[in-house]
């Protein structure tokens, strides 16, 4: 089937059966319409993966690359930047739930992503997924599943920007090298007797060398309306099935621009590749412990791109506070914030003293 559709004026796409606005369709390579049921597929561009140079970007190729206009609503809860389709007027956070006032969206300039990864899960089998993660939490309060379940039907699909770094690195360092070794000490037990035990000591000795390691794929979230860490929870995506950036499949769903521009992008890339780093480091000095003195790495051959990666996003308030949970849209992975019950842990405290009192009860009674 031919791509049928048409985009008005104001950037949305319409059916050309009935004009209705389409919607991506998760799993598959098409939008579809909810009123006339049309399929309309999308022409993949399934090219070869460019990197960009990353200093060459920063020196003198920005103005030359492609940038978008986009308006963004700034929820004044959360602070999460969020681009919303031309003809919605008004939303909710989908990271907090605070009703947002679009009226306030403002206009910026921003570096147009390169690639994308569609939407793949769709929305009954992440709602699935959510419940079923809901329902295996220890010590959740009994009424979160009938809240989970009511968030769930305000699942919302966003696309978070990314930023990828790829690197060759060379490290020198200097340190300490750590061997065990075992010497036989003499020492007197609780009767009074003589008794002997062998005992682990450690030879230090300098050691100094240089290492190199190729980084490739480093991602960045360029998104601050997360927590880093369950962010990077929702790992690993699956890189190699990028496509070329389109429109069409951003269309049903919120997009939400970076906030993280791309040289501190970098800053955080260097974060994430110190421990792989180290890592060699300590490899390289051997023995049974090491202790790393100085570090000296230079970043070489640096390369990025721009990426949106696909999630399902829902928050809810709970005791007059806000849990968000996210679901990967690729894989169902899901992570999320959750509440304990105060009481169903007491409870359990209360069980074990008892138990341990029972014991102890019965070994002076037996």
């Amino acid at each position: 089937m031919s791509f049928d559709t048409t985009a008005d004026n104001m950037g949305t796409i319409k059916c050309k059966n009935c004009g209705a606005n389409l919607k991506f369709k998760p799993g598959t390579e098409s939008l579809s319409c909810d009123y006339c049921q049309t399929i309309n597929e999308i022409a993949l561009e399934r090219t070869e993966v460019i990197e960009n140079d990353f200093n060459l970007f920063i020196e003198e190729a920005e103005a030359k690359t492609e940038h978008q206009v986009i308006s963004t609503v700034k929820c004044g809860s959360c602070g999460a930047n969020t681009t919303l389709q031309p003809n919605i007027t008004s939303s909710n956070c989908p990271y907090c739930d605070t009703p947002l006032v679009v009226k306030d969206a403002a206009t910026c300039d921003i570096i147009k992503p390169s690639y994308v990864l569609p939407f793949k899960v769709e929305r009954n089998k992440a709602k699935e997924g959510f419940v079923k993660w809901v329902g295996g939490l220890w010590f959740a309060p009994s009424k979160l599943k009938n809240y989970a379940e009511n968030s769930a039907e305000k699942l919302k699909g966003v696309y978070l920007p990314y930023w990828t770094y790829d690197s060759n690195t060379e490290s020198d360092y200097s340190g300490l090298r750590g061997d065990h070794y075992y010497v036989t000490e003499s020492y007197t037990d609780s009767n009074g007797r003589s008794q002997t035990r062998s005992v682990q000591k450690t030879r230090w000795s300098a050691a100094s060398g240089h290492v190199s390691n190729s980084f490739d794929d480093v991602l960045v979230c360029a998104s601050h309306s997360l927590p880093e860490k369950l962010v990077n929870e929702l790992e690993p995506w699956d890189l190699p099935e990028l496509v070329k950036y389109n429109d069409n499949f951003l269309a049903g769903f919120i997009t939400e621009s970076y906030q993280t521009g791309l040289k501190d992008g970098f800053g955080k890339a260097k974060v994430r590749m110190e421990d792989r780093i180290r890592s060699s480091v300590r490899s390289d000095i051997g023995g049974d412990t090491q202790q790393i003195t100085t570090l000296s790495t230079e970043y070489n051959d640096i390369t990025f791109k721009h990426i949106l990666l696909p999630l399902w996003i829902s928050a809810y308030r709970y005791n007059n506070k806000v849990y968000r949970f996210t679901i990967n849209a690729r894989t169902g992975e899901v992570q999320g914030e959750r509440p304990y019950s105060a009481i169903k842990i007491a409870l359990l405290v209360i069980a074990i003293i008892g138990i341990i009192v029972g014991i102890v009860y019965w070994n002076k009674h037996r």
